[in-house]
């Protein structure tokens, strides 16, 4: 990561008012931002953090921009913010910029996604409001996060866990090894199953993994075995599938006419199959 925040930016110019020095700003006037990634902030992790303030005070400044209104709303550092005023602090060291409120939002989005501590569901929604917001395709977003194409989409798919799931992840109930683990279930009914069971056995991603491969194999033995039972000859299509090592179709109307159709690549997989048929 490490590439600073203003490399992260470029939908425009983002003009910034003494950006090399810091400023100290009167913490009762300084309010959070409403479109902030992260929802929730550990009571424990910000009392200690508010004891440390209380030691050494704030170590690294807040970013804020001044509001119409004459506050300054922050665009990174919340944490900071909510602790020095736990720690009692009458001021707290900052940088301010001006930005507009699409900057500001992708700027507090991008900063908060770099954070380690957020969680899972927390990166996720960030990842998708960036691509929502900005019409960004996860191949674009990969680019101007710096991170992986594989890493934006295997968060995104994390938001398709039902909710129940996805409030265990986000309360650190079970990591996210767990989840894409959960992912390999199909049926969100079986992936609620499986996540009840973690809790209650405290499985190990492992184990997980080796259930969900075979809640998925169950599954697609009994869709198969569905699938025979309303058609008698989805038997008869398999078993020419396995004879000649390649797809085949058999349909048949009410009246009995049918047809029974083998596919191939290339002409080689066609003349292996001309001479299999003699």
């Amino acid at each position: 990561m490490g590439r600073g925040l203003d490399s992260l930016i470029s939908l425009g110019e983002v003009r910034t008012d003494g950006s090399s020095a810091i400023s100290e700003i009167d913490i009762a006037r300084i309010v959070p931002n409403p479109d902030q990634p992260r929802r929730s902030f550990s009571e424990e992790s910000l009392d200690e953090l508010a004891a440390s303030i209380r030691e050494l005070g704030i170590v690294q400044p807040l970013t804020l921009r001044l509001t119409d209104a004459g506050n300054y709303q922050i665009i990174a550092g919340e944490r900071r913010w909510r602790a020095a005023s736990r720690a009692g602090l009458a001021s707290v060291p900052a940088y301010v910029r001006t930005a507009s409120d699409s900057e500001m939002t992708e700027m507090a989005l991008i900063e908060n996604i770099q954070r380690e501590d957020l969680n899972s569901i927390e990166v996720a929604l960030g990842f998708k409001k960036l691509i929502d917001t900005y019409s960004l395709t996860q191949e674009r977003l990969s680019e101007r996060l710096g991170k992986k194409r594989a890493t934006i989409a295997n968060h995104l798919r994390l938001l398709k866990l039902p909710a129940e799931i996805q409030l265990g992840l986000r309360d650190r109930n079970i990591d996210m090894g767990h989840a894409r683990a959960i992912l390999a279930v199909s049926d969100p009914k079986d992936q609620l199953k499986l996540y009840k069971k973690i809790l209650r056995e405290e499985l190990s991603v492992r184990a997980v993994e080796r259930i969900a491969r075979d809640m998925a194999e169950g599954a697609r033995k009994e869709k198969l075995s569905r699938e025979a039972a309303d058609d008698p000859y989805a038997g008869f299509a398999s078993q020419l599938s396995q004879r000649f090592s390649t797809p085949v179709k058999f349909t048949r109307s009410a009246n009995g006419k049918g047809s029974i159709t083998i596919r191939f690549s290339s002409d080689d997989e066609l003349h292996r199959l001309i001479k299999e048929l003699g």
